[in-house]
């Protein structure tokens, strides 16, 4: 009997399982059922775009872009009545956005698109371990079916460009330096192996000290590469362009960078090469800059020899037949223990700049800095690593006229006859740009007229003593003539005299 109720029990508990799962099913066929009814009803798709990621622990560099493209549309429009404002470390200003339960609406090539933000809070309590698990916030747009690829392959992305335009133009500049690879931590590359401050350099092109048609040139070229992405593309070449900036101390390189990036509204990585061990560490570094930013290598021909290598080994072809194979061998040795203390190479920097890595990324600027553009590698400074070759020089009666303008408030049509004096030094020295600009900060006891004497009374010094030092050395060759001399004929000439003259009569015969 017993046995009996027990059978019955489970074929109960059996049928009621059954009759779960068939109203599951017929409940999961229903609403499939429901949703392809809607579906064919309703002519609209929504794409949703959360703010966090399935497994990222920062926001979506899409909800991102999202965000502050609808940010900068509700300035336009003017419609939505509910915003939110926020301020995070690195704006320059409160970054406003739509708030939660508004809509925007958005046109774009006919097609008319609404977007809605929204919260979702979490249905239990839940223990959050990262952030997006308490609320999870989200963007959601609604357009009609027929635009479906239209919207996808066109609109998203040009929502994603635009959002980012408006990211940089509000983002406060940065300038980043790169940490030693002993601080790298596996955590957060990005951060260890960069560290930033906020750049807030005031120059602008109108303040540099040269020529106005070579500044002109240089906004030229700065805004086709700007432009020029799907040029770029198009010719099968990695978005980046090479400048190389030399000339000698003084003359405004570093003002020329900065000048650059706040033309350009972008960042700046100033790499120093003696921090970098090898070629590994430096394709890292790279990897973690970001677009639209300018990378920095001042003095590249005296942070690291990159050229050394290649020159001691011309040189070690050069040297006679007399020189002994143990000498030849502690060499090699030297060599060796040169290349283990120093990975980083000349061909690493050339791949840096323009290899295969120097694509992992786009819409970047390589900068380098020279005061002896001769000392560096040919390889270096060719086109396409080095595309543009500027010449930062001596102050010259343009570039004077700029930083009078700017120091003094003047124009030469005010101090004619002192400009005109300048004018006419100015070609016959040279005094740097930095030099000239000392010369014309204004005090309370030296006006402008002042400032320009005194310029005038150092270029006249600067005058003389480049003709005594003319004076002190001619420029006409001097004939030596240096007999042949044996030791044989003058038997009473000192050994040391002997000598020195059989050197002077080789150097004459060789020049």
């Amino acid at each position: 009997m017993a046995t009996n109720d027990l059978w019955a029990g489970i074929g109960s508990a059996l049928a009621f399982l059954i009759t779960l799962t068939t109203m599951a099913m017929n409940q999961s066929r229903i609403k499939l059922l429901i949703n392809k009814i809607s579906a064919y009803l309703n002519p609209y798709i929504q794409i949703t775009i959360p703010e966090y990621g399935a497994e990222s622990f920062k926001r979506s560099d899409f909800f991102v872009a999202i965000e502050a493209y609808l940010s900068n549309l509700c300035h336009q429009d003017g419609r939505v009545r509910k915003l939110k404002a926020e301020l995070e470390s690195d704006m320059q200003k409160p970054q406003v956005s739509v708030d939660d339960d508004q809509e925007i609406v958005d046109t774009f090539k006919g097609a008319t698109l609404w977007w809605y933000a929204d919260t979702e809070l979490p249905k239990t309590t839940v223990i959050t371990y990262r952030a997006g698990d308490e609320k999870r916030r989200f963007y959601r747009v609604a357009f009609h079916k027929r635009f479906h690829k239209h919207i996808v392959n066109d609109y998203l992305p040009y929502v994603i460009k635009n959002g980012r335009d408006v990211i940089a133009k509000n983002r406060q500049h940065r300038l980043f330096t790169n940490n030693a690879s002993s601080q790298w931590s596996s955590y957060n590359r990005e951060k260890s192996l960069w560290s930033h401050v906020e750049f807030r350099h005031p120059a602008k092109f109108d303040m540099l000290a040269m020529d106005p048609a070579k500044k002109d040139e240089i906004k030229d070229d700065l805004n086709a590469f700007k432009m020029g992405k799907d040029y770029y593309a198009k010719v099968g070449k990695a978005w980046k362009r090479g400048y190389l900036l030399f000339g000698p101390p003084g003359t405004g390189k570093s003002m020329m960078i900065a000048a650059m990036a706040n033309f350009m509204d972008y960042d700046i990585y100033d790499m120093e090469l003696t921090a970098v061990k090898n070629n590994t560490e430096l394709r890292k570094l790279f990897i973690e800059t970001k677009g639209k930013s300018i990378i920095v290598l001042e003095d590249i021909d005296c942070s690291v020899d990159l050229t050394g290598k290649r020159t001691d080994k011309k040189k070690a072809r050069k040297k006679s037949g007399d020189q002994s194979d143990m000498a030849t061998m502690r060499q090699k040795e030297d060599e060796k223990k040169d290349d283990e203390d120093s990975k980083l190479t000349l061909s690493g920097v050339l791949n840096f700049i323009d290899g295969l890595w120097s694509a992992c990324g786009e819409e970047r600027i390589i900068i380098f800095t020279t005061n002896y553009k001769d000392k560096l590698d040919e390889a270096l400074i060719r086109p396409g690593r080095m595309d543009m070759h500027i010449e930062m020089s001596y102050c010259r009666y343009e570039a004077f006229k700029v930083l009078a303008h700017n120091y003094l408030d003047i124009s030469e049509y005010q101090f004619f006859e002192l400009f005109g004096e300048i004018h006419r030094l100015l070609d016959q020295v040279d005094m740097s740009p930095a030099d000239v600009a000392e010369h014309l900060i204004r005090t309370e006891k030296k006006d402008a007229g002042a400032c320009l004497q005194v310029l005038i009374q150092d270029l006249k010094i600067l005058k003389a003593k480049k003709n005594s030092a003319a004076d002190c050395h001619p420029q006409d060759p001097i004939s030596i003539v240096v007999p042949d001399l044996n030791p044989t004929v003058l038997p009473d000439l000192n050994p040391t005299v002997i000598n020195i003259f059989e050197v002077a009569r080789d150097s004459t015969l060789e020049s």
